[in-house]
């Protein structure tokens, strides 16, 4: 199931919606197969597990490890349960349940109705952990959230002026490398107002290998100017703003025309993290980095709807600026060079 859980992370970031779930494959305490979650509409890992044993003789003796129950139902690809009753394996080794409502337990009647032995919850909470992702959406009707930040050593994430319109490193570059890694593995990443307005910010992935995240950008009263690289099309781009009775308005209808750029209108008087959530869940968006300012951050954490937060902390002061958001819950600790990372976690 290590091992499972080893692969399987190969996949993450290229397999949403679906999760990314590794399968191994044993004859006589030899792995003579395995495999992990396709892109998505590709094959799941049960299949691309079976499909790479040599000898498909050898399965009628063989157990498959697998970190999620395999599912029962036809989505993109058939079900992997009825492939592994066709293939007749005797036993399936089960990491966790599916939340999902058309699995659920069904897979897992699937395979004993075919007299096929399972056995389930080896690593339970190594594998719920590596599937966060899916089991947040499913379970609460939201993406997972990843609140991210810089700080220097005395608190402040900026600085309380600037010359330019450019973002002020406060990390170092293995830290903002890493920062680039996450959003290759997370489906969307949000900002507000403020932070494009002072950093113009890409939100991509450039010094990592994988997908640019979506783009989500807070801007209650559309002040964000149409020159900015969040409205450059080249990434999908959802763009919340205030609810208007002027359906008419000339700069919606201009910015309307953008390529890759989605309205969403959501109520600024009420709770607003909440609200996000609610429009993210509805583009099915499996998980979310918070990246700033320490307002839209706030917003995150006083709802409580956060699950994790990454706080780099650089080997710098500012003496004045934007204070730091403010988190009392445990954390672990890594050093990058000089820098400081803080891992949050959200009970």
């Amino acid at each position: 199931m290590k091992r499972c859980l080893q692969i399987a992370k190969n996949g993450l970031g290229t397999t949403r919606p679906n999760p990314s779930v590794g399968a191994v494959i044993v004859h006589q305490n030899k792995i003579i197969g395995e495999g992990f979650t396709a892109t998505f509409g590709g094959n799941h890992a049960e299949v691309n597990a079976i499909n790479s044993v040599e000898n498909k003789a050898l399965l009628k003796e063989a157990t498959i490890y697998v970190t999620l129950e395999p599912c029962s139902h036809f989505g993109k690809t058939p079900p992997c349960a009825d492939l592994i009753v066709k293939h007749q394996l005797k036993k399936v080794v089960i990491g966790c349940l599916d939340a999902n409502s058309l699995v659920a337990g069904k897979g897992i009647e699937r395979l004993k109705n075919a007299n096929i032995e399972v056995v389930v919850g080896v690593l339970e909470d190594e594998c719920r952990t590596h599937h966060k992702r899916f089991f947040t959406v499913q379970e609460k009707k939201r993406p997972y959230i990843i609140l991210k930040w810089a700080e220097t050593k005395d608190g402040f994430v900026a600085p309380k002026s600037k010359n330019e319109n450019k973002p002020v490193f406060i990390s170092n570059k293995y830290s903002q490398q890493l920062v680039h890694k996450l959003r290759s593995k997370e489906h969307a990443i949000l900002v507000g107002t403020n932070t494009v307005l002072a950093d113009n910010p890409k939100l991509n992935v450039r010094s990592w290998f994988g997908e640019n995240p979506i783009r989500i950008v807070l801007d209650r009263t559309l002040r964000i100017p149409e020159s900015v690289h969040i409205l450059d099309g080249s990434v999908q781009t959802i763009l919340i703003t205030e609810k208007r009775d002027d359906k008419k308005d000339a700069r919606i209808k201009s910015l309307a025309l953008r390529e890759n750029l989605i309205f969403e209108e959501i109520d600024f008087s009420k709770k607003i993290a909440s609200q996000i959530c609610s429009v993210l869940y509805k583009h099915n968006m499996q998980s979310l980095i918070v990246e700033g300012g320490t307002q839209t951050l706030q917003t995150f954490i006083d709802e409580n709807l956060w699950d994790e937060a990454m706080v780099f902390i650089g080997d710098n002061n500012f003496k004045d600026g934007i204070k730091s958001p403010e988190i009392k819950k445990k954390y672990t600790q890594e050093n990058i060079k000089k820098d400081v990372l803080k891992t949050y976690y959200n009970d």
